[in-house]
Parts: C-alpha cells; sequence; structure tokens
C-alpha cells in the first residue's frame, strides 16, 4: 500500500492518482519500480535502501507519482533532483509539484528524456541552468574486464586521505566547473572522502605521495554499481593509466560489491570514453545533468 505523505506513512489510503510523497510503509512498492531497471535506477535504489524512505536520513524527500492507484514513477528530491522510470504524464505531474516549491536542487540528472520533459516545465522559473550536459554515454560492465588490471590500483587507506584528497579537489573542479571547497564546502567534501575511502569505496594508485589514478563508487545496490570521480594526474595522461585503472576498479567491485559496475561520461571526453571502451564497457542509454 502506499502512503498518501510522509505523516501518512502506514496508512493504506490515499489518492488513486496523482503526486505523493513517499515513507517507509512504501519502501517494497518503491524497490518494485526500481527493479524495472537496476542499473540505471541504482543511486535512486541505494538512497531508497539505506534511508528507509525516511525523511530525516534522505535530507529531502522521494516523490511517488501513482497512476489508478499503483505506483509506477519516482523522483528523488535533495542535492540531486532525480526522475525514476518517469514518462511524459509523471514528468509532468513532478514538475507540478516542483514549481510549487522553491528550488532545493543544485543538479538535475538522469535519464536523458525525462530531464528534458522536466526541464522544458521547470526550465523558465528554475533557469537558467549554470551548465547544461545534454549528452552523456550511460556506460556498464557485467563481465570481466577486457584488458589487465593495473596491479598497483587498491583500496585507499584510511591513513591516505591526505594524499588523496587533493586529487578529489581536482577531479571535481575539472569536471563541475567549480571546487567543492567554495562557499565554505571544504569540511563536507573532506568528510564524504573520508566516508568512501572508510567504506572500501576508494580505489588509487599512490607513488610517493601523489595520486597517479583514483575513482570511487559512489552507490551500490544488491545487483549494480555506479562508479564516479575518475581521475588520472594530467603528467601522466595518455599512458593507459586511466584504462588499467578502471578495469582493476571493475575487478574489484564486481567482486564484492555488485555484479554490473555502471558510470556516465560527457560525450565530448572521448580520451575516457576511449579507456572505459577499452575496459569492456557499453552504452546502456543516455543520461543529462543540469548544473545551477
Amino acid at each position: 500500500m502506499l502512503a498518501a505523505d510522509a505523516s501518512d506513512a502506514g496508512r493504506p489510503e490515499g489518492r488513486t492518482s496523482g503526486v505523493r510523497v513517499l515513507g517507509p510503509a512504501d519502501l517494497p512498492a518503491a524497490l518494485e519500480v526500481l527493479n524495472a531497471d537496476p542499473v540505471t535506477n541504482v543511486f535512486a535504489e541505494y538512497r531508497s535502501r539505506i534511508t528507509q524512505l525516511d525523511q530525516r536520513w534522505l535530507g529531502g524527500q522521494m516523490w511517488g507519482y501513482v497512476a489508478d492507484g499503483e505506483l509506477v514513477s519516482l523522483c528523488h528530491v535533495g542535492a540531486n533532483l532525480v526522475p525514476v522510470q518517469a514518462g511524459e504524464d509523471a514528468c509532468a505531474a513532478f514538475a507540478e509539484r516542483a514549481l510549487r516549491q522553491r528550488r532545493l536542487s543544485s543538479t538535475i540528472v538522469g535519464p536523458h528524456d525525462a530531464v528534458a520533459r522536466l526541464w522544458s516545465a521547470l526550465g523558465p522559473s528554475w533557469g537558467p541552468a549554470r551548465d547544461e550536459r545534454w549528452d552523456q554515454p550511460h556506460l556498464a560492465i557485467s563481465s570481466d574486464p577486457w584488458i589487465e588490471a593495473d596491479p598497483g590500483v587498491r583500496r585507499t587507506e584510511a591513513g591516505e586521505v591526505d594524499e588523496l584528497y587533493p586529487a578529489c579537489v581536482a577531479m571535481y573542479t575539472e569536471e563541475v566547473g567549480v571546487s567543492p571547497e567554495a562557499d565554505g564546502g571544504r569540511n563536507m567534501y573532506r568528510a564524504r572522502v573520508s566516508q568512501l575511502v572508510n567504506r572500501g569505496w576508494s580505489f588509487s594508485r599512490i607513488e610517493n605521495g601523489k595520486v597517479l589514478f583514483k575513482a570511487e563508487i559512489a552507490c551500490a545496490s544488491p545487483l549494480a554499481c555506479q562508479v564516479q570521480g575518475v581521475y588520472v594526474d594530467p603528467a601522466h595522461r595518455g599512458q593507459g593509466l586511466g584504462a588499467r585503472g578502471m578495469a582493476s576498479v571493475v575487478e574489484f567491485a564486481r567482486r564484492e560489491v555488485a555484479p554490473t559496475v555502471a558510470l556516465y561520461v560527457n560525450a565530448h571526453n572521448l580520451p575516457a570514453r576511449a579507456a572505459y571502451a577499452k575496459v569492456g564497457f557499453t552504452q546502456t542509454t543516455t543520461f543529462s545533468t543540469l548544473m545551477f
């Protein structure tokens, strides 16, 4: 059964159609929606599982779109606004609800068609976006890597955060266009880096105190995990470190985290796309990201 609002979690009755805030009682139904495409939906599934759809832990809300009494689509609403299995009607309903409140999200990210539908409705009020990235191939691999892994890549140790952190800042700044330390964000970003290291989700090749390669697992479900933050030191690019490093990450992740490894990349980043192709990643769909 579906909860009509977060405060109604556990109540069996609610509207037969429209958008509502989901709560813990809705988790089984939400997981059914997410299971329609567990690789594409890994972020939302990870957030749903670790928070049990409790707003206190979500740091936001999970909206559900109900049609004829059945939950058919979701929308994660927090720092990231992420549509899930959202068709035309669901996107229109999510946008209508979003327009009734101030924008809280710093990004809209997800499958291209859903992001485009949301933006056509939200853009006049929420825009302009600081950056629009419409063509981001979403890639996945469900087999052993096609190339030899780099034996120098290993899990980052807790005592290596000081060495790792500058590379994380450099990667983020290069990728996003602003520093994660801007506006007093240093402590929060460093805490996130440390969290991934302590969880065993950070992988790196560090020589003489310098990070030559690094990547992290950002989120995971029983069926898939998503890699983020792939970085090769500029002085060592073009030497194959990225491809071999990712082969190592794939081996670790498939053995110990989830059977399918996914990520998404900007279409114009041809060196990265070539490296992922060497490893064995293939495109599953296209993502889009809007940044504010």
